[in-house]
C-alpha cells in the first residue's frame, strides 16, 4: 500500500491578520482585534492578532477582558473581506493540487493529499509545506502554519501541537514518532475531538494521557463512550482509516436544517414575538430555495438572566411536509407564546426543522389544508428569491421587518450573525 502524506494549512489569527494586510501593517507585531465595536465591551473578539496572543491576550475573549494598559486597534468585522482571502489563498492550493485533493475544513484551515504530488514537484513534504506558505505570505500577506502526517489525523495534530512550537511553524508526525513524542502530552483537550466533557469523563477512570488510552480496557471504554470509543482508541495509537477519497466521496443525509440568534439586549416579549415570526418566515424561505419541505418545526428559546436563564423547547409536526411561510410563521409565535410569558425577557432562539424531503416527494396531503392556496404560497416565496437574488436580499421586505425589534433587515446584509463589511 502507497505510504500516504498529508498537510493540513491553518493561517495564523486569519481575521485578524487580514485587518492587519488591509491597513499596511505586520500581522505578527500589530496589536489588533477585530470586534465589532457596536456590540459593547462584552462582545467576543473574533480574533486576535499573534502579538497580542504573545502578551496573554486569549484567543475568543471579550473585549472587557483585554488589560487596559494595552493599546490596539479593533477593527470592526468584515465577513465578505476573508472570504475573499480564503478564496485567494484556495487558488493557491489549486494551482499545485487537484481540488479532489483538497479539503476546506474551515475558512482558514484546510487538509491536502500531496502524496501523488511530491514526486511530480521533486518536493519533501516538509520542502511542499513551505512552498505553500511562502505562496500564501508573498501573494496574500497572511502567515501560516501546517502539519504534515501520514493520516489525516496526524497531521491536524501535527499542526495544533507541534507547529505552534516548531521555530518554521511546520510539525511533523508519524504514527512512530506520535507515540514518542505525544503520548503522555497533557492535557488531553489538546487534541482534536477530545473535549473538556471527554477529558472529565477519561479522568474519572485515572486516564490523563493518550498512552493511559491505548493501554486502557477496551471494553470499559466501549461501556462508557459506546461506538466513539473505536475512535478514541484509534486516535490514541496514531492510526486515521478515513482518507481524502472517504471524504469527497460522503454525502451526508440533510434531514434537518437549522436557524439561530444570540439577540444583542434583554428583548422582552413583543418584539421577541417579531423576531420569531422573521426566523419561521426565513427558515421557509431555506426551504424554499433548497426545494425541500419539513414535516416538524422545534423552537428553542434562551431566556435572558432576568427571567431565570436556561432554555425552554417546543415542537410541532404539521399534518403534512410544507414549505409554507404562513404556517411555519404562525406556528412558530404559537410555540413561543406557549413558552415565554408576557412579563419575561428572551436573550436567544432556535428553530430547527426534522422530516426533510424533497418537495417533489410524494406525501399525503392534508385534508384539512387548501392545498391549491399553499400552492401559491410557494410560487409567491420563489418569485420572492428570484427578487432577493437579483437585487439583494433587502430588495423585498415584509411589514414585519419594520417593527420594533425586528432583526432581519440587519441579518440579511451580515454573513455569519457579523457584518459583511466592504
Amino acid at each position: 500500500m502507497e505510504d500516504k502524506c498529508y498537510i493540513c494549512i491553518d493561517l495564523k489569527s486569519f481575521y485578524a491578520s487580514v485587518e492587519c494586510v488591509e491597513r499596511g501593517l505586520d500581522p505578527m507585531t500589530t496589536d489588533l482585534v477585530v470586534a465589532d465595536p457596536e456590540r459593547g465591551d462584552k462582545t467576543i473578539c473574533l480574533a486576535v492578532s499573534p502579538s497580542l496572543k504573545k502578551k496573554g491576550v486569549k484567543n475568543r475573549c471579550r473585549v472587557f477582558e483585554i488589560p487596559s494598559h494595552i493599546h490596539y486597534i479593533k477593527a470592526p468585522p468584515r465577513m465578505q473581506k476573508y472570504i475573499d482571502y480564503a478564496a485567494s489563498i484556495y487558488g493557491i492550493y489549486l494551482r499545485y493540487f487537484s481540488f479532489e485533493d483538497v479539503y476546506v475544513y474551515s475558512i482558514d484551515e484546510a487538509f491536502l493529499d500531496v502524496t501523488g504530488y511530491l514526486a511530480r514537484y521533486k518536493k519533501t513534504p516538509k520542502e511542499m509545506a513551505v512552498v505553500l506558505m511562502d505562496r500564501i505570505t508573498d501573494e496574500v500577506g497572511v502567515r501560516a502554519t501546517a502539519g504534515i502526517g501520514t493520516n489525516l489525523y496526524l497531521c491536524k495534530i501535527a499542526l495544533d501541537i507541534n507547529a505552534k512550537h516548531a521555530p518554521d511553524f511546520i510539525g511533523v508526525l508519524d504514527e512512530e514518532s506520535y507515540r514518542e513524542k505525544l503520548w503522555d502530552h497533557k492535557p488531553l483537550s489538546d487534541f482534536w475531538r477530545i473535549g473538556r466533557g471527554i477529558e472529565a469523563r477519561l479522568a474519572r477512570f485515572g486516564i490523563f494521557t493518550m498512552r493511559q488510552i491505548a493501554h486502557a480496557p477496551e471494553d470499559l471504554l466501549y461501556k462508557e463512550f459506546g461506538i466513539d470509543a473505536e475512535l478514541l482508541i484509534d486516535h490514541a495509537w496514531g492510526r486515521e482509516s478515513v482518507t481524502m477519497r472517504d471524504i469527497q466521496a460522503y454525502k451526508p443525509k440533510n434531514n434537518s436544517i437549522c436557524s439561530g440568534q444570540v439577540l444583542f439586549k434583554d428583548y422582552p416579549f413583543d418584539e421577541a414575538l417579531v423576531v420569531v415570526k422573521e426566523m419561521g418566515d426565513d427558515i421557509a424561505l431555506q426551504l424554499s430555495r433548497k426545494k425541500k419541505k419539513a414535516a416538524g418545526i422545534t423552537l428553542g428559546v434562551g431566556m435572558a438572566g432576568r427571567s431565570g436563564g436556561g432554555g425552554r423547547h417546543m415542537s410541532y409536526s404539521f399534518p403534512s411536509p410544507t414549505q409554507n411561510d404562513l404556517a411555519f410563521r404562525d406556528i412558530a409565535a404559537r410555540l413561543f407564546v406557549s413558552m415565554v410569558g408576557k412579563d419575561e425577557y428572551v436573550r436567544r432562539f432556535m428553530i430547527s426543522l426534522s422530516g426533510i424531503v424533497d418537495d417533489n416527494d410524494p406525501v399525503q396531503l392534508d385534508l384539512f389544508l387548501d392545498n391549491e392556496e399553499s400552492k401559491k404560497r410557494e410560487s409567491i416565496q420563489k418569485a420572492i428569491l428570484s427578487i432577493k437574488d437579483t437585487y439583494g436580499k433587502n430588495a423585498i421586505l415584509k411589514g414585519m421587518d419594520y417593527e420594533e425589534g425586528a432583526t432581519q433587515r440587519e441579518r440579511n446584509v451580515q454573513i455569519g450573525g457579523h457584518k459583511s463589511g466592504v
